[in-house]
């Protein structure tokens, strides 16, 4: 066992995925205290949740994890708050005594912010819903067990870059998408906002980002929509509007496009959900 407090995984070490399942607070209780065989990977989708394992004190919030060691005791300090929820996950790791090049790891730290969070939550409801429908195989247990600990790890991600102006104006660009994502906006009245030409705009979010402004919108708009289609009752029409798509036909070619399914579909995939509220 990692003696230290991050994980490292050599990508060939044998992994077993245990069960995994949402959280969701009614307001009372707290996180037992206990000391399991197996590592907890733990995801706060919404409020905080403060743990302690082995008397050193976590609080993690909204968009962190946390890593629990398999023999060391760890539980909750504080009552769960009412707006609470959290993923787990419990998974083993056969010991390994090969050393493996850097670029061959996975590296976790024990608590983290996660980058694409949404990503995050969508592994998680893949492993729980093929948990639920009984299809849940060793092998692919296995390999989604990894790629949710290279989410954790932040891997494959570029480095954020905050040395140049085209960098600043471009992350000018994204904050204000991101945040008036559910209007009618566009990259004219982007450039209008942040005072500088839409094409110089265009050209410099592309350099930065790699995608357009356009198609950047488009994936915070159906960051939200996948979000809402998996937890909400909302109808698609309805889900389209609160996404900022003017016209649900086209949210549903642009939904298609990206997903490779319709919206109805991508909803029946993260249908079932094993939740448990103490």
């Amino acid at each position: 066992m990692n003696k230290t407090n991050t994980l490292a995984l050599d990508l060939h070490q044998p992994l077993t995925a245990c069960n995994a399942g949402l959280f969701i607070s009614r307001g009372c209780g707290s996180h037992p205290d206990r000391v399991i065989d197996s590592y907890e990977l733990i995801f706060v989708r919404k409020g905080r949740l403060d743990m302690q394992e082995q008397g050193r004190a976590f609080v993690i919030e909204t968009g962190q994890t946390l890593v629990l060691w398999p023999g060391r005791r760890h539980g909750g300090t504080r009552p769960y708050p009412r707006d609470l929820s959290f993923y787990w996950i419990h998974f083993r790791i056969a010991p390994w005594k090969k050393h493996l090049p850097p670029k061959n790891r996975i590296v976790v730290p024990q608590q983290a912010a996660v980058r694409r969070p949404d990503r995050l939550a969508e592994l998680y409801h893949r492993f729980i819903n093929d948990q639920e429908e009984g299809a849940l195989q060793p092998i692919p247990a296995a390999l989604l067990v990894m790629l949710i600990l290279c989410e954790a790890a932040d891997m494959g991600l570029p480095p954020i870059k905050t040395d140049s102006t085209a960098h600043v104006l471009a992350e000018r660009a994204a904050a204000f998408s991101t945040a008036h994502f559910q209007s009618a906006i566009s990259t004219a009245e982007i450039a209008g906002e942040l005072h500088c030409n839409p094409d110089y705009l265009g050209r410099i979010f592309r350099q930065v980002k790699g995608i357009t402004l356009t198609d950047f919108i488009h994936q915070r708009r159906l960051r939200e929509a996948r979000a809402l289609l998996r937890e909400s009752a909302l109808n698609v029409d309805q889900i389209a509007q609160a996404c900022g798509f003017q016209k649900a036909g086209y949210f549903r070619r642009i939904f298609r496009r990206h997903e490779g399914m319709p919206p109805l579909a991508y909803r029946r995939l993260y249908a079932r959900t094993h939740i448990n509220t103490r």
